[in-house]
């Protein structure tokens, strides 16, 4: 397939059921006869929109509109100081996600819906009680991080960065300084809690005593919208992912009582690499790679 350059997106805002202003952008194809899906995609946890433009950009090259946002508190979704600002990672999926969705299923009436949920962005297709328009979820390295999943050689690193560090300074400033750490956006206190301080299999026990929700549904909304989706979901990852193993990809696709399920794991050598991991499989020398696969995937061939 033909190597291509990012094309220039459009600029798109709406906002969640609870007011909360979001922003993101959309690439459409230069020919379009509407046959083609249209594709939203979540990012991962503290990764901003910007980073999927060029997979986006590439989509919309082959015919598919493709959809980008940020979460509240991230990239351009975020207002200043975030000391103050509600939000888990729960209001990521049940507030923004579904509301991206709702945006994209009005801009294309009619139009078969698909997701593309990197990391915990699988998590948030999944909680989004609006996930039930689209036809199918393609699920890159998404877990929702329960500490034992990770792969041994990172667990105790990852234990005491992601479940100690982390925690630690989201309660002492109010937020979770990423940036300055040189490991990602920064997080609103919520979503570094909510992360940090799962300890336990189940990913909606936390919510019901973790403060710092936006008003977003319980836990037990999370598992009906999970439960309501009967589309398709691939769900894949690298071998030398160290977050998504196969029992953190399982634990979450078994979430996802009442679709047509099914876990993919590649080898890098596979593709002629030594390694991919957790981030890789978006970069832009992928769509000579894994991009294909995954444009095949969300066509529904």
């Amino acid at each position: 397939m033909t190597r291509v350059e990012p094309g220039a997106p459009q600029p798109v805002e709406f906002h969640a059921a609870d007011g909360y202003l979001l922003h993101g952008r959309l690439w459409c194809p230069a020919s379009d006869d509407g046959s083609r899906p249209a594709v939203v995609i979540c990012c991962a946890t503290g990764v901003a929109a910007r980073y999927y433009g060029r997979f986006a950009a590439w989509l919309a090259a082959h015919g598919l509109p493709a959809m980008t946002f940020d979460y509240r508190g991230i990239g351009d979704s975020r207002y200043g100081s975030l000391r103050g600002l509600r939000a888990t990672k729960h209001d990521w999926g049940a507030l923004d996600a579904d509301a991206a969705i709702r945006w994209l299923s009005a801009r294309f009436p009619g139009r078969t819906l698909v997701g593309v949920g990197h990391s915990i962005g699988g998590f948030c297709l999944g909680s989004a009680p609006s996930s039930t328009r689209l036809a199918r979820l393609l699920l890159v390295g998404s877990q929702y991080a329960y500490w034992p999943d990770y792969a041994p050689r990172e667990r105790l690193g990852y234990l005491l960065r992601w479940h100690l560090l982390m925690p630690l300074l989201a309660l002492l400033l109010g937020y979770f300084p990423g940036k300055r750490l040189g490991w990602l956006e920064d997080l609103p206190r919520g979503v570094a809690l909510e992360w940090g301080l799962r300890l336990w299999p189940e990913f909606d026990r936390l919510y019901r005593w973790l403060p710092g929700a936006a008003g977003a549904p319980d836990g037990e909304a999370a598992r009906a919208a999970f439960a309501a989706y009967r589309g398709q979901v691939l769900a894949c990852a690298s071998s030398d992912d160290p977050y998504a193993t196969p029992a953190a990809m399982q634990r979450l696709l078994d979430w996802f009582t009442a679709a047509r399920t099914r876990r993919v794991q590649f080898l890098p050598a596979r593709f002629g690499l030594t390694k991919i991991g957790h981030f890789a499989p978006f970069h832009a020398d992928m769509q000579r790679t894994l991009w294909p696969l995954g444009l095949r995937w969300l066509r529904g061939r």
